[in-house]
């Protein structure tokens, strides 16, 4: 079997972080905005990286999760976990147009409904799926504006929408069964993806303070206390990446699999929690305050592990995968290249 590459050319990435550097930099001192950014979306829309995925430019999950976390170690308020893996996966599965305008993606209830919906009140589309007859699933992309829309937010701020429509008057076009649930295995790993750079850029800011920050004549970062911390969630951030990485390596072939999938929420949840504890211990109080980039990193982290199910439910999932197949948990959960 032929190896997958396994890092994005190095060109690419030092596009996107030059991108998301330079809007950095742009923003106001003390800025953070969690409202989706028009100027950043042109920005990344005119290098032709919104739509990695599902653009048709010979990219895969490798170079799309190097943008998604990219972005999210810049904090970056745009869609494009939802635009391009999901909205664009399922305009795709369709046969529907897409364009690069901003979009999210929802389910919708059989009423019509969805819940926390990322950015729907403030993308130009939402590209729904529901169930239609006889279990017949269905896609349409439909403007912002034919919804009713009641706005609300995560614990970081993000944009979480209830939205509602009347599902008889769409036109919908029918896609393979299991497309729904692929979707929500594409969320989780977009999400895995997210999550990494957040978790990397928290230990960052963490490494940096304890090198400037002095206490009784030296850096704290001398202090065993503060070392142990410091170690502690970088391996669990470590662990954490490898687990994505073997996630996104399975998805090269373009199909996200609920195993190994499930394998990287977990081990990313559990990381999470490590890593937004000692962060925060390390940095004090500084570190919650309205200033301090810091609160940028582990509150979006924190929400993003309620979503597309929750860590416990995820859990619950491996071990019963675990269970079913009757292999060892080194077989089921740890990658093998041949």
């Amino acid at each position: 079997m032929s190896m997958q590459p396994t890092q994005i050319d190095p060109e690419l990435q030092a596009l996107f972080d030059q991108i998301l550097a330079d809007w950095r930099v742009r923003r106001a001192d003390g800025e953070h905005a969690t409202d989706l950014d028009r100027e950043l979306w042109q920005t990344l829309s005119n290098a032709g990286i919104t739509s990695l995925l599902s653009g048709g430019h010979g990219a895969g999950w490798l170079e799309a999760s190097a943008l998604l976390r990219t972005t999210a170690s810049h904090a970056a308020p745009v869609p494009l976990a939802e635009h391009d893996a999901l909205a664009g996966w399922l305009l795709a599965r369709a046969g529907l147009p897409m364009d690069e305008n901003p979009r999210t993606a929802a389910v919708l209830d059989s009423a019509g409904g969805a819940s926390r919906v990322p950015w729907a009140s403030q993308v130009d589309s939402i590209v729904v799926a529901w169930r239609g007859p006889e279990g017949t699933e269905l896609v349409a992309d439909v403007p912002r504006a034919q919804f009713r829309i009641e706005q609300g937010r995560d614990i970081a701020g993000q944009p979480r929408d209830a939205i509602r429509i009347d599902v008889d008057g769409l036109a919908g076009t029918a896609v393979p069964d299991g497309s729904i649930d692929q979707l929500a295995l594409r969320g989780s790993l977009a999400r895995c993806a997210q999550s990494i750079g957040a978790m990397e850029r928290a230990l960052e800011l963490s490494i940096e303070h304890a090198g400037a920050r002095h206490q009784f004549g030296r850096p704290i970062a001398a202090f065993q206390a503060v070392q142990q911390l410091i170690a502690r969630s970088t391996g669990e951030a470590a662990l954490a990446r490898a687990a994505v990485e073997a996630a996104v390596l399975s998805a090269s072939d373009g199909s996200v699999t609920e195993r190994w999938v499930g394998a990287a929420r977990s081990v990313v949840g559990h990381a999470a929690s490590q890593v937004v504890r000692d962060t925060h211990q390390v940095l004090g109080a500084l570190g919650t305050t309205l200033e301090h980039e810091l609160r940028e990193h582990t509150r979006p982290l924190l929400a993003w592990q309620q979503e597309f199910g929750s860590l416990s439910s995820w859990d619950e999932r491996l071990a019963q995968m675990l269970v079913d197949s009757g292999e060892t948990v080194w077989d089921t959960i740890v990658p093998v290249v041949r």
